[in-house]
């Protein structure tokens, strides 16, 4: 365990603190499903925005942002947010149309790849959160009849707890290989958390397992408080980001999977605006600036 744990239940694991970051990236991948040119569909959603009374109001079309593309908040970071979504789609179905069909999404908040992704066959995605997240998920979907495309098997328990027994409970096999991913999650995480997790993960995975995350490698993250992206979700939405991101320097979470044996790859997002011929650009006091994406694979033995 990495620590001790101060348990919710029900709406308010997603209307507060960290747990309010779902919603802003659910009505980012609402308005990114709505662009003429999205880069990823999610037609679930807008109806988690409309389904919180936290974010009454939000938008979830583009048409609805009076400034449009902008407006640092719903322009360019919830394109930040489609391009990521995007991003992590490909990876996750590569990964599983080789070797992997254990999915295991840490912190996977209000996610619903289980339903959108076209699987393989034989792929079971376990979702690791908090009870009410995955509660108020549950509802919301269930009230829209939603169908997963895999076998799902939602597991609601804080990461500071047990997860790992709770996911062996749960029926992962740690002699299959697995495709992790942790999805706007070490953000928030101490130091010793996210150290704790990525050695978890290289100690449950086997040969030909697989894990993409996100961190942030910014020396001083309150070098860029006053960017438009920080500032604006703090006035337009309340959410103050750099408040719930933990501040201590970052742990070399790519260094140590490779120092296991991993094959790993580090990208900004930028490199995939270029991919994809859409996405944010690099702009002065930018707070993306220190945003990566990093690839990760067991080679088998």
């Amino acid at each position: 365990m990495v620590g001790t744990v101060h348990r919710h239940t029900g709406a308010e694991d997603v209307e507060e603190g960290v747990g309010l970051t779902a919603l802003l990236v659910a009505a980012a991948r609402a308005i990114e499903t709505h662009r003429h040119d999205s880069l990823a569909r999610d037609v679930y959603a807008e109806h988690f925005v409309r389904a919180a009374s936290a974010c009454a109001g939000w938008p979830v079309r583009m048409q609805q942002v009076p400034d449009g593309d902008a407006n640092p908040l719903w322009g360019r970071f919830a394109r930040y947010f489609g391009l990521r979504t995007r991003v992590l789609d490909d990876f996750l179905l590569r990964s599983t149309q080789t070797h992997a069909r254990q999915v295991i999404l840490l912190g996977a908040g209000l996610d619903t790849r289980a339903f959108r992704l076209d699987w393989p066959p034989g792929c079971v995605v376990f979702e690791i959160d908090r009870e009410g997240v995955l509660a108020f998920k549950r509802k919301v979907l269930d009230g829209l009849s939603a169908t997963p495309a895999a076998a799902r098997v939602p597991i609601p328990i804080d990461l500071r707890d047990d997860w790992v027994g709770a996911l062996a409970d749960a029926g992962f096999d740690p002699a299959a290989p697995s495709v992790w991913l942790a999805e706007g999650l070490l953000f928030y995480l101490t130091n010793a958390a996210e150290t704790y997790l990525i050695d978890t993960v290289d100690r449950l995975s086997t040969g030909g397992s697989a894990l993409a995350f996100e961190v942030k490698l910014d020396k001083d993250l309150l070098e860029y408080r006053d960017s438009p992206l920080y500032t604006s979700t703090k006035h337009q939405i309340g959410i103050d980001l750099l408040n719930l991101f933990a501040r201590e320097p970052r742990p070399d979470s790519a260094g140590a999977l490779s120092g296991k044996g991993w094959s790993t790859s580090v990208h900004t997002p930028f490199d995939f605006t270029h991919r994809h011929g859409r996405g944010p650009m690099p702009e002065p006091n930018d707070a993306l600036a220190g945003n990566r994406w990093v690839f990760a694979n067991k080679p088998r033995p």
